[in-house]
């Protein structure tokens, strides 16, 4: 079960959240509650492709509410961060990680949306070091692989949505 953290999410982000967990959980699953039943009348389950791909996809959609309910309930709802040279969830950070200049969001995947931003969590590698930096400051992590990654903070923005 995953940990309960709290998640920054803006205000926009947190209703399109609600709305999908609210299709999800109502017409979402009548519908594949339908799908499933009328697999079923087509007689024999094993053989019998429809059922199995309706009931996986039953699995999805409740696995997705779970995800969700979970996210908003630990949410914290708030604008964006004001302006600040110092990195914290929901900013938008202009790092040299590894020489290689890079732009990202720092906080949950779902604030992002649709952005086509990348996203990094605060619990991971990169997000944990750079967590508090600011403009200016180099910090490093070590990589999955074991390697030592250095970063500079090279600007931080708050994030529009």
């Amino acid at each position: 079960m995953p940990q309960d953290t709290t998640t920054w999410l803006t205000q926009e982000a947190y209703d399109r959240l609600s709305g999908e967990l609210a299709e999800l959980e109502g017409p979402g699953r009548t519908e594949i509650a339908k799908r499933i039943e009328q697999a079923r009348e087509e007689g024999d389950l094993r053989e019998n492709g429809g059922y199995h791909a309706a009931k996986e996809e039953q699995g999805k959609i409740e696995a997705r509410i779970r995800q969700l309910t979970q996210l908003l309930r630990t949410a914290e709802v708030g604008e964006p961060h004001g302006a600040s040279d110092e990195v914290s969830s929901g900013n938008v950070v202009t790092a040299s990680v590894a020489g290689n200049s890079m732009t990202f969001l720092l906080g949950s995947r779902e604030i992002a949306g649709d952005s086509g931003l990348d996203v990094y969590s605060e619990g991971s590698p990169l997000g944990a070091a750079i967590l508090g930096s600011k403009v200016g400051d180099t910090v490093s992590y070590q990589a999955p692989n074991g390697r030592t990654i250095e970063v500079r903070i090279e600007k931080v923005d708050t994030y529009q949505g």
